[in-house]
């Protein structure tokens, strides 16, 4: 090869570094400055956001839509590893938030939603991508699976906030406490549908029993059992163990948020459990076993920049790839079944589960229906598309794009100016009763 030729190759692959390392830095930016600056205001750092990636999706770059690089239907397997380590970072922030004791009243909205609103929320949006889009069941399954679970780092407006906040917003608000713990543990209660539309989609048949002790009951006790050990241990290393060199509280470092979510997750799946809701269990357990010290203060401000880093990536990432073309053969039949899961399908279930639940009619109402979904709507996908053959997976990668699209729009300009409204009537805590 001449040296001109090598210089070619060499000056093309600079520039492919530049422009990624360009767009780091933007990205890096716009998860500093944004929270800041749209503080209280009606936009919301997601929309703005998926705004920006849809204006430089819409740009002409001089290459058909399919061969870019951002193309998720022809990087799975990275769509899945980027999006399933933002969710891990997500929960970990959601159970270190969740500083109400657990039990059967004091967590009775977030069982209801639970136990109710998932499951018919996936009956429901599997109907319609059966009924209207013509899926297989298999493929209407998934993408009931995929768009059920809710989102614990895109809706900020609505989260509890940081432990140790003082201004009403925090466990005591029926809302937000009710919408940080709902999306803790519904990402990883979706996975056993998701699991089931895969297996539906090998034409291999299951019979509900066996899959119900196999794929629910039984992961589901392991990630407990696991959130619950690897919780009290590292919580052991952070506050009661005796060397003080060894305990990691007294080191400020928020490093240990990684050991957090990763630890408890490689442990569970590798025992067959539910990954997810060990690391929500393993971060709310030691959120509980230790609620004044300071250093719960730097695990959230770590958490933070790194969830606000992943939400950076991923909603430019979408608005790129929704301006770029993913939505070029977009059907009519498609947009109302995006729509309809964020407007009609999650208020209708939610409304429903909290019926006589016990809490105003304001907090019942504003609960059903900031259900946003976000980054693990797309992991769910990626990692059914990349485990199973799916037919008209085009269709699946519109429809949930496109729901994620609206949900951003619609709870990104709502969710702030209800949220304050309840909160300075004083609507957010109210018990009926």
């Amino acid at each position: 090869m001449s040296h001109f030729r090598l210089r070619g190759v060499r000056a093309g692959y600079s520039a492919t570094m530049e422009i990624l390392l360009a767009g780091a830095g933007v990205l890096a930016l716009c998860a500093a400055v944004l929270p800041n600056l749209l503080h209280e205001r009606a936009l919301s750092m997601p929309l703005i956001l998926l705004v920006g990636g849809l204006i430089f999706g819409l740009l002409p770059f001089g290459y058909p839509y399919g061969e870019g690089v951002l193309d998720p239907r022809s990087h799975v397997g990275a769509v899945e590893v980027i999006t399933e380590l933002g969710v891990l970072v997500s929960l970990v922030g959601a159970g270190l938030k969740s500083d109400r004791l657990i039990g059967w009243r004091s967590w009775s909205s977030t069982w209801r939603l639970l136990a109710i609103t998932l499951p018919l929320s996936i009956g429901a949006v599997a109907l319609l991508g059966w009924w209207a889009l013509a899926l297989s069941p298999a493929a209407a399954l998934l993408l009931g699976a995929v768009l059920a679970p809710t989102d614990p780092v895109l809706a900020s407006d609505v989260q509890v906030p940081a432990p140790h906040t003082e201004d009403g917003r925090g466990s005591d608000n029926e809302i937000r406490f009710t919408l940080t713990s709902e999306a803790g543990l519904n990402d990883g209660l979706a996975m056993p549908f998701v699991l089931l539309a895969v297996v539906l989609a090998g034409t291999v048949s299951t019979s509900p029993v066996p899959w119900l002790l196999t794929e629910v009951i039984v992961p589901l006790a392991i990630a407990v059992v696991v959130g619950l050990v690897c919780g009290r241990l590292l919580s052991w290393l952070m506050f009661r163990v005796r060397h003080e060199r060894l305990r990691l509280g007294e080191y400020s470092d928020g490093l240990v948020v990684l050991a957090i979510a990763f630890l408890p997750f490689a442990l569970c799946e590798w025992l067959g459990g539910i990954g997810f809701v060990a690391v929500f269990a393993t971060a709310a357990t030691i959120r509980a076993s230790e609620r004044s010290h300071d250093y719960h203060g730097v695990l959230h401000e770590f958490g933070d920049q790194l969830e606000r880093l992943f939400v950076a990536l991923a909603l430019l990432g979408l608005g790129f790839i929704l301006g770029d073309g993913l939505l070029a053969d977009l059907q009519v039949a498609e947009v109302l079944v995006a729509v309809a899961a964020v407007v009609v399908v999650r208020p209708l279930f939610g409304g429903l589960a909290l019926f006589r639940g016990g809490i105003t009619r304001p907090a019942a109402t504003a609960i059903a229906f900031f259900g946003i979904r976000g980054i693990g709507s797309l992991y769910y996908l990626s990692y059914a598309l990349g485990h199973g053959d799916f037919p008209m997976a085009d269709s699946l990668w519109r429809v949930t794009a496109l729901t994620i699209a609206v949900s951003v729009l619609v709870h990104g300009l709502l969710s702030g100016p209800v949220m304050r409204k309840l909160e300075n009537r004083g609507m957010q805590n109210f018990e009926t009763g």
